[in-house]
């Protein structure tokens, strides 16, 4: 990507006229705020340094913003020294990442999104009742990684794709189960969804949809601004799964879009002919950073800005009780 160096319109230039459609709901969800206050919270509480393991959210602001408060980051257990808190990511880990923990003696922290251990729940419910899942997700996403950590190797089986979908084989078409990762695109999760009922009638699901209220309320939000406009930013992180998907809805919804992680990212090449750009955010992105695009914009066109909005969100998880006990 280029980003290039001047965003200001020299002065005595009118700046040219620009239309900015700001969907709503965006940025921080309910897991993703909770696992970032537990960090500070763990902090205030221990002080520094408090290790976090894996990124606590996918995004690099949010990761160096608890960096300079005194958080150190790693990927494995064994990074982590003696006598100091460790945290675990929003995305949730392996079972054996807490059974670790506990044979060191280690004062853990669990900051994976309350509906992410819901998934994790339904596995351990389905493998106990005999079934095989078929799990909906990206290889190699850690939510995916700790979901299938929370039952015996080879219970579960994945599948990315809707031509996995048609093509996956099991041993008993009788005795399936099906969960999804929360953070994907609803059509096409459908679309694999319908297709696994189609070929295996017999096969269960969650009694509500696995993907999560936040992913679903932003791609409702894309879905309704991306039609009117030219181009679309999503600010967010190129590993965060949510983002992605923000991006793919406002593509197929037939506005050329970019994923960004700040401001210093855009491409002011995209705007040539654009009257009209959308903003949005993804779920692990701080509202700092869409205010940082719009100065940006703001710098460089004169701004009529609309706020669409296609739900309120009021959801609020419980912290640990190890952090408000008094």
């Amino acid at each position: 990507m280029t980003v290039l160096a001047s965003a200001t319109i020299p002065a005595g230039l009118a700046k040219p006229d620009l239309a900015v459609l700001v969907a709503a709901p965006r940025g921080f969800c309910a897991g993703v705020d909770r696992a970032i206050h537990i960090v500070e919270l763990a902090l205030e509480r221990y002080g520094a340094p408090v290790y976090v393991r894996h990124e606590i959210v996918h995004n690099r602001f949010v990761v160096d913003s608890l960096k300079a408060k005194g958080a150190v980051f790693v990927e494995e257990l064994d990074e982590v020294p003696e006598g100091v808190p460790v945290v675990f990511s929003a995305h949730g880990v392996p079972k054996s990442v807490p059974a670790a923990a506990e044979m060191r003696n280690m004062n853990y922290l669990d900051a994976t999104c309350p509906l992410v251990s819901k998934v994790h729940r339904q596995a351990e419910r389905l493998v106990e009742a005999g079934r095989h899942i078929l799990f909906i997700g990206h290889q190699g996403h850690p939510e995916v990684i700790g979901t299938f950590g929370q039952v015996p190797d080879g219970a579960m089986t994945l599948i990315e794709t809707l031509a996995d979908a048609q093509t996956v084989t099991v041993a008993n078409p009788d005795d399936l189960g099906f969960l999804t990762q929360t953070t994907l695109s609803v059509d096409d999760t459908s679309d694999m969804v319908a297709e696994l009922q189609r070929r295996f009638p017999a096969i269960i699901g969650p009694k509500g949809d696995d993907i999560c209220y936040a992913t679903s309320n932003r791609q409702a939000a894309v879905k309704a601004m991306a039609p009117r406009c030219d181009l679309v930013l999503v600010i967010g992180a190129t590993n965060s799964s949510n983002s992605q998907r923000l991006r793919e809805v406002a593509e197929r919804e037939g506005a050329a879009a970019y994923l960004i992680q700040r401001a210093v990212n855009i491409d002011w090449r995209w705007f040539d002919g654009v009257a009209t750009v959308g903003i949005t955010a993804g779920a692990s992105a701080p509202e700092v950073l869409v205010q940082e695009v719009l100065a940006r914009l703001a710098d460089r066109f004169t701004l009529t800005t609309e706020n669409i909005t296609t739900a309120v969100e009021q959801v609020v998880f419980k912290l640990p009780r190890a952090l408000v006990a008094s």
